[in-house]
């Protein structure tokens, strides 16, 4: 593999590089100028053969595809010698697969070196993302139980809902706000419910607000509820204590008399974490605020090709 050191740029194919994450991830990468890309021409995207020859070329590709699609790269490569390229998948189709590395770095102290080794990594959803930053160290610190009934509530810019809604929004056709994912199955709850850790599943309500990108994840909670009665201040002490020393999450004190909006983190990779509390009802809600693109997306496959390559 021609990583960092060996005087050669690592070569990445982009399978899937026309969607909104692919090319987010092939600008981040062409600015960086550390890999060299690889690219199918367009008429030839779908031949198995032409993407074979690729494959066979390349140290690491990266799946912007539908779950289906994604398997079927997947299943193509296991086919080369010794498995063919490392892989990173940017779509749901491994992300609770217990043979695909999670690649949220920051999960545990052990996840980047986790993702370091592993051929096959599973790039985390923009939700979970918020979600598992937020409930993972209290289900850890032993604060929130494993089966406490949690509530998950998310907004992001219209930039994650695909091809046709972005087309819509961009037109003035877009809703100013909507709810989705009213049948409580979406498909981001495995991935959420199994990193952070919980046994009863939770209540996922996202929804889309009429802004490009950005991102707010909240989850409120019954302080009285929890065993021992915590404060507020203890739930932030506990996510400070996790995420110590890490560059890219990073607890901020919540003032409450303030609002919060979900842009602020915009073209960025970083993610912030707060705990508003009130003591007098004993009722705290976390948030999480991230850009959908970046470290909900693109900026996490970036971070993710650095730790696989040796570039980080």
């Amino acid at each position: 593999m021609s990583e960092s050191g060996t005087g050669h740029k690592p070569t990445i194919f982009i399978d899937g590089e026309a969607g909104t994450t692919g090319l987010g991830i092939r600008e981040r990468l062409e600015r960086e100028g550390r890999v060299t890309l690889k690219s199918i021409p367009h008429e030839s995207r779908k031949d198995a053969a032409v993407k074979r020859t690729l494959l066979e070329a390349v140290d690491l590709v990266v799946l912007c595809l539908p779950d289906a699609a994604a398997k079927e790269t997947v299943a193509l490569a296991d086919t080369l010698p010794g498995g063919g390229p490392r892989i990173l998948d940017a779509s749901t189709a491994h992300r609770v697969d217990p043979a695909w590395a999670y690649g949220f770095a920051e999960l545990e102290p052990a996840q980047a070196q986790a993702i370091r080794q592993a051929r096959r990594v599973a790039n985390p959803g923009c939700y979970p993302t918020g979600a598992i930053a937020l409930i993972r160290p209290l289900v850890e610190a032993g604060i929130l139980p494993p089966d406490h009934p949690v509530s998950i509530n998310a907004v992001s810019g219209y930039s994650g809902g695909g091809k046709s809604m972005i087309e819509s929004y961009e037109a003035g056709q877009g809703e100013p706000f909507l709810l989705y994912g009213l049948g409580l199955g979406h498909k981001h709850l495995p991935e959420t419910q199994t990193y952070a850790r919980l046994t009863r599943r939770p209540i996922f309500i996202p929804s889309v607000g009429n802004f490009r990108q950005g991102m707010l994840v909240s989850v409120p909670l019954h302080l009285d509820t929890l065993p021992g009665a915590p404060r507020a201040a203890d739930l932030e002490a506990a996510l400070v204590a996790y995420y110590e020393g890490q560059d890219l999450v990073r607890v901020v004190p919540a003032d409450c008399t303030e609002s919060i909006e979900p842009e602020a983190l915009n073209d960025t990779d970083r993610l912030e974490l707060r705990v508003y509390g009130n003591e007098t009802h004993r009722q705290a809600v976390l948030v999480a605020r991230l850009d959908n693109l970046g470290k909900g997306a693109s900026g996490a496959a970036v971070q993710n090709i650095g730790l696989m390559l040796g570039l980080d």
